[in-house]
């Protein structure tokens, strides 16, 4: 297992970036440059990790090019392509992106979502971007969501089989897929479910916590590693026995200070230190 943050922290430069990665013990990285960056930048962030030994983990898309909006799907979909490639040049495990959302919110919650058009257009869309950007050093892939495909390990499974992309690959979010209660109350089984199913077609890993509030009606909280109930160490052990160098990505914290802190909690509580 390779911890990471999905902050790049306060960095001026190449150099000054692997520094604040690797004195918070990083040893996965999510890249921080975009494809529409010089090339000269670009080179410049990879060599940086390679030098220091950090497997680059993912390079991110987070862009919907699924919009009801035939311009902005046609840009967004070009933007896919490239940043696979970008992930492609620099040796990422994976390029990810969520499937898209058929609404104004880009990654928004819509019964429109799970229509049979929906994913007809989430496989076309899989396939067009691979096709297009021919890569050969990594994989595309979609992070699991709460309100759009795919939700689980089962729907996640079927994707990968419809595809029919030898460069589609998972990219695995736990605690996105924790979206009942029979999930929350049974989550070593949804880990197990995972590993038996996606095994080795998992490429990097989200890490982050989920509460179940008393409040009504149901409400699930992503909230940050040992704020919630999820079976962190279980899941990190199912993940690395998949792959000894699977990149453990923490995100979705407030502030520096923040990944700083709650890494530290991470290396302290799976004795990675």
């Amino acid at each position: 297992m390779r911890l990471g943050t999905s902050s790049p922290l306060a960095y001026d430069s190449a150099e000054s970036w692997i520094k604040a990665q690797t004195e918070l013990g990083c040893t996965a990285v999510v890249f921080p440059v975009q494809s529409n960056e010089p090339e000269k930048k670009i080179v410049e962030y990879k060599e940086a990790a390679d030098r220091a030994g950090l497997i680059i983990a993912e390079v991110g898309i987070w862009r919907n090019a699924l919009s009801p909006d035939a311009a902005e799907r046609a840009k967004n979909l070009d933007y896919c392509v490239e940043q696979l490639r970008l992930a492609d040049y620099v040796g990422a495990r994976c390029c990810v992106n969520v499937a898209g959302a058929f609404g104004p919110i880009w990654d928004g919650p819509y019964k429109e979502n799970f229509s049979a058009e929906a994913r007809k257009q989430t496989i076309d869309m899989v396939r067009t971007i691979i096709d297009r950007a021919g890569v050969k050093n990594t994989y595309f892939t979609l992070e699991p969501m709460p309100w759009m495909i795919p939700t689980g390990p089962k729907d996640y499974a079927r994707l990968l089989d419809e595809v029919e992309r030898d460069r589609f690959a998972v990219h695995m979010d736990i605690i996105n897929m924790i979206n009942s209660i029979e999930r929350y109350f049974n989550a070593e089984e949804l880990v197990d479910e995972c590993a038996e199913l996606l095994g080795g077609r998992i490429r990097s890993c989200h890490i982050k916590d989920v509460h179940l509030s008393t409040e009504f009606t149901v409400r699930l909280e992503e909230c940050a590693p040992g704020c919630g109930e999820f079976p962190l160490e279980y899941y990190v052990s199912k993940m690395d026995a998949i792959d000894r160098d699977m990149p453990v990505i923490l995100e979705h914290l407030s502030s520096d200070d923040d990944y700083l802190k709650y890494m530290r909690y991470l290396q302290d509580r799976l004795g990675t230190h």
